[in-house]
């Protein structure tokens, strides 16, 4: 009898070491099998041999016939859980599929695999070509590129070289929305060797890609959101992040993991290039990227300079009422350049970083507030279902007639959402066809779903929030307006600033991409701000030093490491009781930290519990681990947070 150490894939499992099995037969680290786990058959990993153990094991049930998980793939795991503790069911999660079907194991669907077909490709710039032969070291490299220089251009000659040597690429994109694009660019070129995976698959699809990789003979290119950092590859020799500032990087549920610096552990076991592409770098990826004298390469210059001829960017001062005489959303030169781009078969993209119908439901008479009954957090109204929703927890309402504190028709619906833009330009624009692309989309209404569509020109006005300012090369669009920039400048947090730069960055990059020249309205009530000032001057470098400045003076990264302690109780008193005790007890613990709070959490109420709060700073990560290692049962925590909301 043989015994192991087995990762089983199961979120009920909470230990933070593997389970011990039997097997009558000898098997190998990787191999992938079936165990019980609590009377449920599960997926998992063999991770080590063991001795026979004092306690009866239960045997494994089924071992697969699959290719081994790949060595760098368990060693990634076992790291990522040291990194961000979290137990091994929910690290095993991101190394296995939920499950395997008998056809897909008895039927597989073999990869094609041809040479790369650059010569399809416009030609390299010679700033494009001067930075891949600067990238040609296995190193990670900070991509600081223009919105329209040609970023993919350089990831697809990366992507080709290493291909021919033999080795595997992942192209990682902050959104699922984001892959269609990517990949149809990817497979003009690589054909068959492309395989897209993410979340949004159905199961079977997910599935079949997750094994093609897995059982591929020849280098392949993986193309997803962070997720497909975990692919089973054999091989690996470059990793892309591209848009390497996004949030979306950022997972949110165990284990909290910051993708680029899972990438970079990656990237030096395999060993691989790491490319870090962004035309907002973070402000700590950049801080880290010159302090550990990595380089940082730049493109300055578009990638079709000939066709870049344009209009400043117009500044729209909100204050100014009179801009907005025929409608309360829309001032009258951007109706105008809608109207003038409707005239020359050209796409108008309206971006406004709030969904829904209107986010403020109030009487006007006494001043009751539409709430959540659970959070205590304003309700959003959708026009389209006429109804009140909340985007914490989901509950739902229907939309008051009159006020329920006194009785009133006067209930207001005030601060507009996309839906609303919606309702508004098809009053303004009763001829143009129109597509909304939030996250409040069904999965049949989804931007990957439509990308053809938007591309050909089929729809004349596109209206939406952050997913529309991350990435998208659309060669009709000529106008955008950025209905109002001011929605994440003034939040109460440290990456407030950071994060509005670069998403009005971000969004004015999807114009003037070397297609037609492009107008973009940018509608403010802070016209002279110095960050708005900063992003639509693309002048990245005094942003840089304003923020790192700050950055440094009230101690946030990268001069620190960030720890977000949250406890829930049922009332406020318990809650500050809780927070006050734990704060006293780590101050007595010895760790070399700094403790900010406790404070309500920016949503104080959640599903009817209370939540507050504390920060804890170190310099050293290691003290944080210590810290969470200590934590007593009822407290959360998110390690590396990018931001404290």
């Amino acid at each position: 009898m043989f015994y192991y150490e087995v990762w089983v894939r199961s979120s009920r499992y909470h230990g933070m070491e593997g389970l011990t099995y039997s097997s009558t037969e000898r098997l190998n680290v990787g191999q992938i099998v079936q165990a019980e786990l609590q009377k449920e058959l599960v997926l998992g990993v063999i991770t080590k041999a063991t001795a026979k153990p004092r306690f009866q094991t239960k045997p494994i049930t089924r071992v697969y016939n699959l290719p081994l998980l790949p060595a760098p793939l368990l060693r990634l795991g076992q790291w990522l859980q040291d990194y961000y503790p979290a137990p091994v069911g929910l690290i095993s999660q991101q190394l296995l599929p939920p499950h395997f079907t008998e056809k897909q194991l008895a039927s597989p669907v073999p990869l094609t695999f041809s040479q790369p077909q650059l010569t399809t490709l416009p030609k390299l710039t010679g700033q494009q070509q001067t930075a891949v032969e600067n990238m040609a070291k296995r190193d990670t490299y900070l991509l600081h590129g223009i919105t329209g220089s040609g970023k993919t251009r350089i990831y697809m000659e990366l992507a080709a070289e290493t291909i021919t040597s033999g080795r595997s690429v992942i192209m990682l994109t902050p959104e699922i929305s984001l892959t269609s694009q990517l990949a149809a660019n990817f497979q003009a070129v690589f054909d068959g060797r492309v395989v897209v995976l993410h979340s949004a698959q159905t199961p079977a699809e997910h599935l079949r890609a997750w094994l093609q990789i897995l059982r591929a003979t020849e280098p392949v290119i993986v193309i997803g959101p962070r997720s497909a950092l975990f692919s089973p590859l054999a091989t690996v020799g470059l990793i892309i992040v591209d848009e390497a500032h996004e949030a979306a990087y950022k997972q949110e549920q165990a284990p909290q993991y910051q993708t680029g610096r899972v990438a970079a552990y990656l990237a030096s076991i395999t060993p691989a290039r790491l490319i870090l592409g962004s035309a907002t770098p973070s402000v700590s990826d950049y801080y880290l990227a010159e302090q550990k004298q990595r380089p940082i390469i730049s493109l300055t210059k578009l990638a079709k300079p000939e066709l870049a001829a344009t209009a400043e960017p117009l500044i729209i001062d909100m204050k100014d009422r009179s801009q907005f005489g025929r409608s309360p959303l829309v001032s009258q030169p951007l109706m105008q350049a809608i109207e003038t781009a409707l005239k020359n078969g050209e796409q108008s993209l309206l971006y406004l970083n709030r969904r829904g119908t209107a986010r403020l439901v109030m009487c006007e008479h006494c001043g009751w507030q539409a709430a959540c009954p659970h959070c205590d957090i304003p309700l959003t109204y959708h026009g389209d279902q006429h109804r009140l929703r909340c985007h914490s927890c989901n509950y739902q309402a229907s939309s008051p007639v009159s006020c329920p504190d006194c009785g009133q028709a006067s209930v207001l619906f005030r601060t507009a959402g996309t839906k609303a833009v919606v309702d508004e330009i098809e009053r303004l624009f009763p001829e143009a066809r129109l597509a909304r692309f939030d996250t409040d989309n069904s999965r049949a209404e989804r931007f990957e779903q439509h990308y053809e569509t938007v591309r050909d020109g089929n729809v004349d006005i596109l209206i939406g929030t952050q997913l529309l300012a991350k990435g998208l090369d659309l060669p009709r669009l000529s106008v955008l307006g950025v209905l109002l920039a001011d929605t994440s400048l003034y939040l109460p947090d440290f990456s407030a600033q950071e994060r509005t730069y670069q998403l009005l960055t971000q969004v004015l990059g999807r114009i003037n991409r070397g297609h037609i020249a492009g107008q973009a309205i940018i509608q403010t009530y802070h016209p002279e701000h110095p960050v708005l000032r900063d992003a639509i001057t693309a002048n990245y470098a005094d942003f840089y030093k304003r923020e790192l400045a700050e950055r440094q003076q009230f101690r946030f990264p990268p001069f620190v490491y960030l720890l977000k302690l949250s406890v829930r109780r049922a009332s406020i008193a318990a809650t500050e009781k809780a927070a006050e005790a734990l704060k006293s007890e780590l101050e007595r613990g010895g760790y070399k930290i700094r403790i900010e709070g406790p404070a309500p959490s920016f949503y104080e109420k959640l599903q009817n519990k209370y939540q507050w709060q504390l920060v804890v700073k170190a310099v050293d990560r290691g003290e944080l681990l210590k810290v969470i290692a200590a934590l007593p049962s009822g407290w959360s925590y998110d390690l590396d947070p990018l931001d404290l909301l």
